[in-house]
């Protein structure tokens, strides 16, 4: 059966980035077929994946060609290792609401039941923070049942993290979504390993895996390529490699217990984020 997973976190993180080196090893080391669909307006979910190429997206579709050119072949492209590619887009600039697309978008793909044909994986790349309830509707609706949250021993990224599980929380028993662990996509932050397993700890859940900085990161998307199909054999391919070994073998779902906003304080002032 399809495993379905959102993959959230704070904006800057290195979200879309992690999501795709981590599915590109999926496929490329462990032989998962795998679909990403984007759902952050900014539809640059799949760029790696496509060779630098900035995919046409369901709502720009939608808006020059009507919902029947929306079919499965034309908004569905296919990238390194035989990854499915689609982006939902959003409104023009200043127009509408941005969440409304992520929504139509998904409904569309359910129509055409894109999810369940011959894939192992379907990572849904999310928006930053949960703001509204198009970038929630993953968790809201059940459409994923894993969440993933890329996160840093930074403060900000933390903040983002616990409001990301305050909705979760809200949502778990009725989708019945759950929380596979928080991915540390470093900044090399003093004591920044400690930091994420001491968060994890509070709230519940493990730290699934900790992603070193690597300037062959940003190498790689210079090249418009994934780490994996840049330099298979780097040390940094062979952490995105461990990652998605981890999601295929995890079995540690939780609803978390999101802190306090004075116990996230206190925690980062014990780690020295905050004076």
């Amino acid at each position: 059966m399809v495993r379905k997973i959102a993959i959230y976190g704070k904006g800057g993180i290195g979200k879309s980035t992690t999501q795709q080196n981590t599915a590109a090893a999926l496929a490329h080391f462990h032989d998962q077929n795998v679909m990403i669909h984007g759902c952050d307006p900014k539809a640059d979910s799949t760029r790696l994946i496509l060779g630098g190429k900035m995919q046409t997206t369901m709502m720009d579709t939608l808006r020059e060609e009507g919902e029947e050119a929306c079919t499965p072949e034309n908004i569905i492209e296919t990238g390194y290792e035989g990854i499915k590619c689609a982006e939902s887009g959003g409104p023009e600039p200043g127009v509408g609401c941005a969440g409304r697309g992520v929504i139509t978008a998904i409904s569309l793909m359910e129509l055409y039941d894109v999810y369940e044909k011959d894939l192992d994986f379907v990572f849904f790349d999310v928006l930053g923070d949960v703001v509204c309830g198009g970038f929630a509707m993953p968790i809201r609706d059940g459409k994923a049942s894993e969440i993933y949250i890329v996160a840093s021993g930074e403060m900000m990224a933390l903040y983002a993290a616990n409001n990301i599980c305050k909705g979760m929380v809200k949502y778990a028993e009725q989708s019945g979504v759950r929380l596979g662990g928080i991915i540390c996509n470093s900044r090399n932050v003093d004591g920044e390993a400690e930091l994420l397993e001491d968060f994890c700890a509070k709230i519940g859940t493990q730290m699934l895996h900790f992603v070193p900085r690597d300037n062959i990161v940003q190498k790689a998307e210079f090249n418009k390529q994934s780490v994996v199909e840049f330099d298979e054999e780097c040390n940094q391919a062979n952490e995105y490699k461990i990652l998605a070994e981890k999601i295929i073998n995890n079995n540690n779902f939780v609803i978390p217990e999101p802190m306090t906003m004075d116990e996230l304080e206190d925690l980062v002032v014990k780690y020295g984020l905050i004076d």
